[in-house]
């Protein structure tokens, strides 16, 4: 020990060796070995209790992100596209605004253009306020996934029927089928069966799936790093975690997208069950005027049998030629040959009826139905617009430029970074105290702006536009053609039901009575039995038109019920943008 000495006037430092010093300097070296393990359990308890804190750090980093988003994005940098920044030749398109249906029941559908960066960040703010909840519970079922929260824009998009007559356009249960098939059991038969409705149902689950994916949060890593290993008491080791923050409300921005092309998709599905069922009411209708005609035919074989044995009997009795019945006979084959034409074409509609379906092992059975005597008259111009207005394939191109749309404001926010953090926590052997250390950074946009992102999403924009265009007058087209054969067959049925088939019957009357009476021959008969049959025939070929442009009419001329499905559900690509910042 060291004491202080006065000596000659002088202080003097002079260090005196005691026992006490004997007896620490000899301690033995096991009991500084078992301070050394203290001193290490005190620093492993330490971790312990710094792993349990870090446990809610992820919450942490959220909340700091949450502010971190305010505080970074800017009106400056993030906007919406005003209407005078796109290109003149984009004037005219259909204002379509972003809405964002499965995340936000309070948009308002008739918002402007300028205001829709305004409203993205609305919607998506809303989004982060509720991610917590979201990540508590899982994605939910596909059908939830799917589902229109907003009762507003449930009911902008609902796709109404052009017609009362199709209100059981959907109906899933068929009728009975007692006294033959009806047409709507026939259309429950094929939009339970048909392969095209299954394909869309799992393009539309496809979609719900990666809408559900773009929106997820980044995981957080946790791991243990040691450092100054092989320096022995100089050591440190620490646990640490870390969490990419997603700034400028990416994710909800990526939901917004995605939300588009399921609303797309939906509409689609609509679409294509109306393509359905017109193509089944078309081939309804040809089988059924195909039925009729075998009837027709078959009852007028029994006339020209009976024609064919009163000629012979004519004959013999010396009052006829051998050229009556030469004439009856023709016209009985000419009849025999109507009815095997008019039953193979039957057979060959029942076929595309039932392969139309979906169930080409549908055993043949009479139809139940009947063919319109008379129609109302149209107004064609109110028709289109009425059309265009309600057409899900309208709908389903407006949902695609709202699409396009929601991507040019995700595409704008890209280049604001993200923040990656990391908090670690730990013990340096070399001081025998604890460390905590924060590391904070984000990739600095210089070189990488995303703006070629940014104008292939105005361009798919403007494309999307077009189409809208190309898809209205592809329907006025259409219709026009569908306008000329309704028109056309209802003045024939009309014309056909006041005039001619009277007119013809009553021919056929006097026809009969002349000859019974000696005043004509037996071949003016048979010209006027051959009248009224052609004639009962054109009526029923007039009827058959009638009634199948009326089924365009009420379908939106749509058909193709089993072509190609294209696939447009979308993809994940969004994440991956959104966390890679390159």
């Amino acid at each position: 020990m060291f004491r202080l000495f006065q000596a000659d006037g002088k202080h003097r430092l002079v260090y005196f060796f005691t026992e006490e010093n004997a007896v620490i300097a000899s301690q033995p070296t096991s009991n500084r070995s078992r301070q050394s393990r203290r001193r290490r359990l005190r620093a492993v308890l330490n971790m312990i209790l710094i792993t349990s804190s870090a446990a809610s750090f992820t919450t942490g980093c959220q909340s700091v992100g949450s502010h971190v988003a305010k505080a970074t994005r800017t009106p400056a940098p993030v906007h919406a596209t005003p209407s005078d920044e796109i290109p003149s030749s984009f004037q005219g398109v259909v204002d379509a605004p972003v809405v964002t249906v499965a995340f936000d029941d309070k948009v308002d559908v008739g918002v402007d253009e300028k205001g829709l960066s305004e409203n993205s960040a609305a919607n998506a703010r809303q989004e982060q306020d509720s991610d917590e909840k979201a990540d508590a519970d899982d994605a939910g079922s596909l059908a939830d996934v799917m589902a229109l929260e907003s009762p507003r824009q449930a009911a902008a998009y609902d796709v109404q029927p052009f017609s009362m007559s199709n209100d059981y356009y959907f109906s899933e249960q068929p009728a009975d089928q007692t006294d033959g098939l009806t047409l709507e059991a026939i259309e429950s038969i094929a939009l339970a069966n048909n392969p095209t409705i299954a394909e869309l149902v799992a393009t539309t689950q496809k979609a719900a799936g990666y809408k559900a994916q773009v929106g997820l949060r980044a995981n957080p890593s946790i791991g243990y790093q040691a450092t100054q290993l092989a320096d022995r008491g100089t050591d440190q080791h620490t646990i640490f975690i870390s969490q990419t923050i997603i700034t400028a409300d990416k994710l909800a921005l990526n939901r917004n997208v995605l939300n588009e092309a399921l609303r797309a998709q939906l509409m689609q599905l609509e679409a294509q069950k109306y393509r359905i069922t017109t193509d089944i009411r078309l081939a309804f209708y040809d089988a059924l005027a195909a039925q009729n005609r075998v009837n027709l035919i078959q009852d007028f074989q029994s006339v020209a049998d009976t024609g064919v044995d009163l000629a012979e009997q004519i004959k013999e009795a010396q009052e006829g030629s051998q050229l009556d019945v030469v004439q009856a006979k023709v016209q009985q084959n000419e009849i025999r040959l109507a009815l095997r034409q008019a039953q193979v074409q039957l057979d060959a509609t029942w076929r595309e009826l039932s392969a139309l379906a979906g169930n080409p092992n549908l055993t043949p059975m009479p139809l139940k139905g009947t063919l319109p005597n008379a129609e109302a008259e149209l107004d064609w111009p109110s028709v289109a617009s009425t059309m265009i207005a309600s057409s899900p394939e309208v709908q389903a191109a407006q949902a695609r430029i709202n699409q396009a749309r929601a991507n040019i404001c995700r595409q704008e926010v890209q280049p604001i970074p993200n923040l990656d953090v990391q908090f670690a926590a730990g013990l340096d052997n070399g001081t025998d105290n604890g460390l905590i250390n924060l590391q904070i950074g984000a990739p600095i946009p210089v070189f990488n702006k995303n703006q070629g992102n940014i104008c292939a999403a105005r361009s798919e924009y403007a494309r999307a536009s077009r189409e809208l265009d190309r898809i209205q007058n592809s329907i006025k087209a259409r219709l026009a053609a569908v306008s000329r054969a309704y028109d056309s067959s209802l003045i024939a049925v009309e014309q056909y039901t006041s005039d001619i088939l009277p007119n013809a019957e009553e021919g056929l009357k006097l026809a009969e009575f002349a000859y019974k009476a000696g005043e004509t021959s037996f071949v003016q008969v048979l010209i006027a039995r051959r009248t009224y049959f052609d004639t009962n025939l054109q009526y029923i070929v007039s009827q058959q038109q009638l009634a199948q442009a009326r089924a365009r009419v009420d379908g939106f001329v749509l058909t193709g019920a089993l072509d190609a499905v294209v696939d447009r559900s979308g993809d994940d690509s969004l994440r991956g943008l959104t966390l890679s910042q390159q």
